[in-house]
């Protein structure tokens, strides 16, 4: 009687728990206490079934490699330097090399001096291709399949980031072929806002602007070598008029946003307006302080992604690695502006080739058809079982409305995602909990048949059964670990729901039913087994 009491309050103690958690994931949520229903976790419904946002991004990788053979081609300059090696000019060619000219001339040491270093230093290039007095190095194909590939892959990590700290509940973001990645936002409202925070760049620069360089002869076209123009966009809040306003800003990028370590919104105290703040790391902290002291009473320019957002004057040294980007924010720009930083910038662009949105109602639709799915599969279960097993058939689909009851406290328990092969992971484990209890009928059957008693019939049944299912059991288990180790978002969910579902059935048809016959038992001497 003790094990029976015992098992009836932990079976009591699952049950009532679970269904403590699921209600405030049902419509029911509307009329529970405030503090239940905040409190609780609740299942999140994939895109399949809330709607939401599909995006399939191509990582520019061609781009991302002319980039990154633009900064080894600074940091070629600066080794030339300071080795003595003279040199006429250095720069990209295409989108993959670098061409370096000496002058004519020269001694037969400085080419060979050249190729030496750059084979010393830079062995990602190929041998040189030499046309007069130039050098054309070009990197190797090794490298140039390396950064491709990793563009492609940081792209993923970044984005990754990015929408992991906009607070969207349980994103896809997963990389398809060479270089596209795919994203879905479930629930996501506002689609531009969601473009806008993913595709962004994010590529800041700290600059001088050209103080000796005149500005009008620069927007008739006369732009001095060494500097380029560049706008600020200006808004008024009042009229919504864009304003374009034009700065002369030399080319050399002095510090870059690689060397921030945080990012912050805050309000000024004088006009109450957004701006970020930011911190840089120990390494750009000390850059930045150099930059300051060295440019008293001048203008330093914050671009980001090609646009000017601030030109503050420095009046002195700045220690503490601490800057601010002003440019007349809305709080929900500040905020993106600020998740970018933090995440770091797309080592390339990207561009949209397919954006879906998924309208609710579709999810709709697809939640009812996965309920009737559901409800009309279970019912043929429960037929068929009272059909063909009688009363015990009623005890086993005792057991299979508990497995149900558990799982979806267990899925709203792990703020598990509720999507359209999880209805079905859930429909299998119906036939799972069913499978597990006719097992144990159809051994009760043969010790019946090799003339047991009622009551040792049922246990000699349950205990010889319980090594068949759990082997039965575990093996699915297993498939559904390697299926959400390896499987994209919708099949991580039929994942999650078939591996509850499992470990709640070892529970359910070992002990839930047990308990029933045990409780037949005791009250009235089991004289038949109706099976």
């Amino acid at each position: 009687m003790k094990s029976i009491f015992w098992r009836l309050v932990l079976l009591a103690i699952f049950t009532v728990g679970a269904i403590i958690l699921f209600l405030p994931s049902t419509p029911l949520q509307k009329s529970l206490p405030a503090f239940w229903a905040d409190s609780v976790p609740k299942i999140a419904l994939g895109l399949d079934l809330q709607g939401g946002m599909h995006i399939v991004l191509e990582v520019d990788q061609e781009k991302g490699l002319e980039t990154h053979v633009k900064r080894l081609s600074d940091s070629v300059k600066a080794m030339l330097k300071e080795n003595n090696v003279p040199y006429t000019y250095l720069k990209t060619t295409g989108i993959d090399s670098i061409t370096i000219s000496y002058p004519s001339g020269s001694n037969i040491k400085v080419p060979q001096n050249i190729e030496r270093l750059m084979g010393d230093e830079y062995p990602v290039f190929d041998k040189p291709a030499k046309s007069g007095n130039k050098l054309v190095f070009r990197l190797i194909e090794a490298e140039i399949e390396r950064l491709n590939n990793w563009s492609t892959s940081q792209a993923l990590e970044t984005i990754r980031n990015r929408i992991d700290k906009f607070g969207v509940t349980e994103p896809i973001i997963q990389r398809q072929g060479p270089r596209e990645i795919i994203i879905q936002l479930p629930g996501m409202k506002d689609p531009k806002r969601a473009i806008d925070l993913i595709g962004k760049t994010a590529m800041l620069e700290f600059r001088m602007l050209d103080s000796t360089g005149d500005l009008t002869m620069a927007l008739k076209g006369s732009v001095p070598f060494g500097s380029e123009l560049i706008y600020q966009k200006k808004t008024n809040p009042e009229t919504g008029e864009v304003d374009m306003i034009p700065y002369l800003v030399k080319k050399e990028t002095l510090l870059t946003g690689d060397l921030i370590s945080d990012a912050k919104v805050a309000f000024d105290s004088q006009f109450n307006e957004p701006y970020v703040g930011i911190n840089f790391d120990r390494q750009g902290g000390k850059i930045f302080e150099r930059l300051t002291a060295q440019n008293v009473n001048k203008r330093m320019a914050i671009i980001l992604d090609g646009n000017l957002y601030s030109a503050p004057n420095i009046n002195e040294k700045i220690s503490g690695g601490r800057a601010s980007i002003t440019g007349g924010f809305t709080y929900d720009e500040a905020v993106d502006l600020a998740i970018v930083l933090r995440a770091g910038a797309l080592p390339a662009p990207v561009n949209v080739i397919q954006n879906v949105t998924v309208g609710p109602s579709l999810g709709h639709d697809s939640i009812e058809a996965g309920i009737r799915a559901v409800i009309f599969g279970g019912a043929l279960v429960i037929i068929f079982m009272i059909l063909y097993y009688r009363a015990s058939g009623i005890i086993a689909i005792w057991a299979v409305f508990l497995n149900i009851i558990m799982l979806m406290g267990s899925m709203a328990y792990f703020n598990a995602t509720l999507t359209l092969p999880g209805i079905a992971g859930i429909l299998l484990t119906i036939g799972m909990g069913v499978d597990a209890n006719v097992l144990i009928f159809e051994r009760i059957k043969e010790e019946l048949r090799a003339g047991r008693t009622p009551r040792s019939a049922v246990d000699s049944g349950y205990d010889r059964a319980w090594w068949t299912i759990v082997d039965s059991q575990v093996t699915t288990l297993i498939t559904a670990a390697v299926l959400f180790q390896f499987g994209s978002g919708p099949i991580k969910g039929f994942a999650v729901a078939l591996s509850l579902g499992i470990l709640i059935n070892l529970f359910t048809a070992l002990v839930g039913t047990k308990v029933i016959f045990d409780i037949i038992n005791t009250r009235s001497k089991l004289g038949k087994v109706n099976i």
